[in-house]
């Protein structure tokens, strides 16, 4: 099945060649997500909790322009700056998956932007397409 790519209305340019999602067979792929506003500026510089909050609802955008929810979410791959924020952002990841818990791993390195904080890239399954 042909990939789809998936925009939720009000997107603002992104920082490469790609868009904020894309779905084939049912399962939507979201891409790598920052705190960005839509000029591609980081919003909460030097809020790990408040970035991760942000990026959470970007996401969610995401999914449920492709149909699902985050109780869809079936994967996070979860990239930080510095350990000391690893806290700040499970304790907001918790409150966006308070029931079964997706797979996830988490990595610390540096991001595009520096004043990035938290990104986090998303893998969901939303049902059959068609």
């Amino acid at each position: 099945m042909p990939m789809v790519p998936v925009i939720p209305a009000g997107t603002g340019k992104t920082l490469a060649p790609y868009s904020p999602g894309a779905m084939a067979d049912g399962v939507v792929y979201v891409a790598g997500t920052l705190a960005l506003d839509k000029e591609a500026n980081v919003v909460h510089v030097g809020d790990a909790g408040k970035q991760t909050e942000f990026v959470l609802e970007q996401i969610k955008s995401v999914i449920e322009t492709a149909g699902g929810t985050m109780a869809d979410v079936t994967f996070n791959s979860i990239f930080i700056t510095d350990w000391a924020n690893y806290a700040a952002v499970n304790a907001v990841y918790a409150k966006y998956f308070p029931g079964d818990k997706p797979a996830r791993f988490c990595i610390q390195c540096g991001l595009v932007k520096k004043e990035a904080l938290v990104e986090i890239a998303t893998i969901a399954h939303v049902g059959k397409q068609g």
